[in-house]
């Protein structure tokens, strides 16, 4: 079996952000192999660990992929302040006899240095279009845990468990190894805190993470970390506006400074994602299509609307009510085709990670959450069978049915972009309902 379908049975997908199945990623040739390493999102170290306690496993992982692909290079972009672990791959790299063909690539602590597109320009100086992906310019992505999976996938093992920090105003901040289909609430009351209905949950990294509604939902491959905050935190309370407030205030409030658009991370990189003009819009009723166009070429990193803007405004939240809006009326935004090059002031106006940790509220949280071995005994897991970009896996079991641990549990669909999912731990399916499957744990039913 060739690596690609080695990779498609074992479920690997994008571990984080939209959880792209990692199999149709490679189906291109490109020219090279990046590892995403950057890990920008405050307070979750989930990245850097795993490349200092796997390092071999992702080498090899990433060694693999690149050779299908035909890269001519692998390259890990981390951020210059990991210096232990640089000096731990660098040595690793050379002593599984890569260095011909990896290198590792020190990125500056800014943000966003794990948008893939800022990423692609920060290790190859080249830009990928509008509206278009790394493959334009001959670069596949690739994060951390995705090349341990695929490492993992080569030895017989499929995605069964993912890695998650939990960070924020909590006694002990920690990441731990977590069988997906845990219950979230599971996860989080390992951190020390009493009771949780005085916090607030947000699902992901501080900045393009949301606040969940409750934390009765189930971990997924891609679920990266969990921060709590007080509920009268500036970044919970900036983050429970909903669209249609975000919508009133900005149409009032906005001055047009442009601070939204001369520091967003697209627009620095010569895309025409200007934030304001679509501010404007909403101010003016504008009818201008081009105007509103533009807002589709947003990758809501929310630096606008965390970091940028003086009056405290959403430009991020109405480019979102935008894309909403012209996805009703079928309108996508036509990209003029042209060699994109960075704005010249692009150095100068890149957003430091500290500064944007005091910004947001998160100095006196942003610590370590050392890797921590934690043995979790649910009494039910709650397998997703949409945990990826695309078509839902079909259930290949019935209620009533044993499984074990690494078994499929769902398939792809005929003809469609999907990942196969498995059961993380051994049970007796009891339910299939909710594009989910339900194990009971341990002792069969």
């Amino acid at each position: 079996m060739d690596l690609l379908n080695i990779i498609k049975d074992a479920g690997v997908i994008g571990a984080g952000g939209a959880g792209f199945p990692t199999h149709a990623k490679l189906t291109s040739k490109a020219e090279y192999l990046l590892l995403n390493g950057a890990e920008c999102e405050p307070l979750l170290r989930v990245d850097q660990q795993l490349m200092m306690l796997f390092p071999d496993e992702i080498i090899r992982g990433m060694e693999a992929a690149g050779k299908y692909i035909e890269a001519r290079k692998a390259i890990i972009g981390i951020k210059g302040k990991h210096k232990e672990v640089i000096v731990l791959l660098r040595e690793r790299i050379a002593a599984l006899g890569f260095s011909n063909y990896m290198e590792v690539m020190e990125l500056r602590d800014i943000y966003p240095a794990g948008d893939e597109q800022v990423l692609v320009h920060e290790l190859t100086q080249r830009i990928v279009p509008e509206a278009s992906i790394p493959l334009k310019v001959g670069c596949v992505v690739i994060n951390t845990e995705t090349a341990l999976n695929i490492w993992r996938a080569l030895a017989g093992n499929p995605v069964t468990e993912t890695y998650i920090t939990i960070a924020g105003d909590i006694p002990q901040r920690m990441t731990v190894k977590v069988p997906v289909g845990v219950s979230i609430r599971d996860v989080i009351e390992q951190c020390g805190v009493q009771d949780i209905a005085d916090y607030a949950v947000i699902d992901g990294g501080p900045m393009m993470g949301s606040v969940m509604n409750d934390v009765e939902g189930y971990v997924t491959k891609k679920s990266k970390g969990y921060v709590l905050l007080k509920k009268d935190h500036f970044l919970i309370r900036k983050k429970s506006v909903s669209l249609n407030r975000a919508r009133i205030i900005g149409k009032t409030a906005c001055e047009q400074c442009r601070m939204c658009t001369d520091l967003c991370p697209r627009y620095l990189l010569g895309h025409n994602m200007q934030p304001h003009k679509v501010m404007r819009a909403l101010s003016y009723n504008l009818d201008d299509v081009k105007e509103q166009q533009i807002a589709q070429l947003c990758c809501e990193c929310n630096a606008c609307e965390l970091f940028s803007c003086p009056a405290n405004l959403h430009p991020k939240s109405v480019n979102i009510l935008y894309k909403q809006k012209l996805a009703e009326q079928g309108i996508r935004y036509q990209p003029i085709p042209m060699d994109f090059q960075a704005r010249s002031a692009r150095d100068h106006r890149l957003i430091p990670s500290k500064r944007l940790v005091i910004k947001i509220g998160l100095s006196a949280f942003d610590k370590p959450a050392p890797m921590k071995q934690v043995e979790f005994r649910p009494e039910y897991i709650r397998i997703a069978l949409r945990q990826h970009i695309g078509a839902p896996a079909t259930p290949v079991v019935g209620i009533g049915d044993q499984v074990k641990a690494g078994q499929m549990i769902g398939k792809i669909p005929d003809n469609s972009l999907g990942a196969t999912v498995h059961s993380s731990l051994d049970g007796t399916v009891i339910e299939i309902k909710d594009n989910s499957i339900v194990i009971k744990v341990g002792s069969y039913v």
